[in-house]
């Protein structure tokens, strides 16, 4: 493969974009079910619910750490790497932006410093008030994200004037076609990421000694949210799927591998895409039933063939689709199975035999994988453009030499790799050592 320095600039995008995207997740999905904790802890008074946030509390300050790191990256090489993106698109991206940026400020400054050091200082009321509204901060920020997101897949309330975009109806650009499909795969990506981990890191800890109330209560809600969010982000998926094969059908013709456009193809769930000859190498597909969401018009159903200039790397996008389709389906499975073996003992970790909690084990970090896969799906799918079939990426590019981005590919690398162990490593201090109590001065719970 011939490494150009726009592709090299695409790749080290993706990869801080990625690792931002991760730790987004895990720090959203995390900071709602902390506030489930607490609820739980005022309701009931049971000390297992105190004992899972206390645990959790933790690892989300981390996670939210992490995040906020990353953003300093993806901004930075928006403005070194797409010099001229901004320019174009700076009158929508920028607002939308500015107010992700101003929601994480906003519970930073005024909210997260309660929640996580103010516990002993203040009533419980204000410390549950405060854990609502950093998950409520965290989720505006997250909504702005997807709404810029999702505009530039599928923009709508702008109009192109002088080589820039103009906004005449805020309301399309926020709610455009794709904004609902695309915050739902957002949220429920985190979800699955959030408690496939809870599920992994109390099975781990169940290895080492019986599990506490504070694993069994952590465990429980992890494996309904699990099952939960693996059946509605099937949901998700196909809305976004009808959504791609009407405002992007070349993107759909490029994940369905569909080369000349005609009749209804087959379905392909295993094979490979060549390019150079426009045919698919298929090794198992279901005949008849691939045009589900794939563009048409009136004369059938749109290929590749249909549409002129770049497109998206087909092979790529087509493997990122069926990998990422593949883990969400052992997910599902997993997660199912979990609640089959567990639902007679009211979801008890303890019911679990050895090897089920070494798979369990296993799969920790398969949410945070499947959200990564998920993004390189939407985004490899959107090249060679920045929004859709408008601004291309080439034209837009800061002029750099490869080995300059090479160099920075190998330092963002090594920060991160560093970044991720020290997680890790943090991770499992906390599985094997536990947290120390934290002691009110006053009366209350904690």
């Amino acid at each position: 493969m011939d490494m150009t320095p726009l592709l090299l600039a695409e790749i080290q995008f993706l990869a801080s974009f990625s690792f931002l995207a991760l730790f987004m997740a895990l720090a959203l999905a995390l900071s709602w079910m902390l506030l489930f904790f607490k609820l739980r802890v005022r309701l009931t008074g049971d000390a297992g619910w105190t004992a899972a946030y206390r645990f959790w509390v933790r690892i989300f300050a981390l996670c939210f750490a992490l995040a906020l790191a990353a953003c300093l990256p993806v901004l930075a090489q928006l403005g070194s790497l797409w010099g001229g993106l901004m320019d174009k698109i700076g009158n929508v991206a920028g607002p939308l932006l500015g107010y992700a940026v101003l929601s994480v400020f906003v519970l930073k400054s005024c909210f997260l410093g309660v929640m996580l050091f103010g516990q002993r200082r203040v009533s419980d009321t204000v410390h549950t008030l405060s854990v609502f509204m950093v998950a409520l901060g965290l989720l505006l920020a997250t909504a702005w994200m997807a709404a810029v997101h999702s505009w530039m897949q599928t923009p709508d309330g702008v109009a192109m004037v002088d080589g820039r975009y103009q906004v005449y109806d805020w309301f399309q650009v926020i709610f455009n076609p794709s904004f609902g499909w695309s915050l739902s795969l957002t949220v429920l990506g985190a979800a699955l990421a959030a408690s496939f981990l809870i599920m992994g890191v109390t099975a781990l800890q169940a290895l080492r000694r019986p599990p506490g109330d504070g694993e069994r209560c952590a465990f429980k809600t992890a494996l309904i949210v699990a099952v939960l969010a693996s059946l509605l982000q099937a949901l998700a998926a196909s809305g976004m799927g009808d959504v791609i094969s009407r405002y992007q059908p070349v993107k759909a013709a490029t994940l369905a591998g569909y080369w000349h456009s005609g009749d209804e193809p087959e379905l392909i769930l295993l094979g490979w895409p060549d390019a150079a000859t426009q045919t698919n190498r298929v090794l198992l597909a279901i005949h008849d039933t691939g045009g589900r969401w794939l563009g048409h018009d009136s004369k059938g159903y749109l290929g590749l063939d249909k549409f002129t200039g770049p497109r998206p790397p087909v092979a790529l996008s087509f493997w990122l689709l069926r990998v990422s389709a593949l883990l969400a389906l052992m997910m599902s499975v997993a997660s199912v199975l979990t609640l089959m073996r567990t639902l007679r003992r009211r979801m008890d970790l303890a019911a679990l035999g050895l090897f089920w909690r070494k798979v369990l084990v296993g799969m920790s970090f398969s949410g945070s994988l499947l959200v990564v896969l998920g993004w390189c799906v939407s985004l490899v799918g959107l090249l060679p453009y920045a929004v859709n079939r408008s601004i291309n990426l080439s034209d837009v590019f800061s002029q750099a030499t490869s080995s300059t981005l090479l160099l920075s590919i190998a330092g963002y690398t090594a920060l991160y790799v560093v970044l991720i162990a020290a997680f890790l490593g943090m991770l499992l201090h906390a599985v094997r050592y536990g947290v120390v109590p934290v002691r009110k001065t006053t009366g209350g719970a904690a």
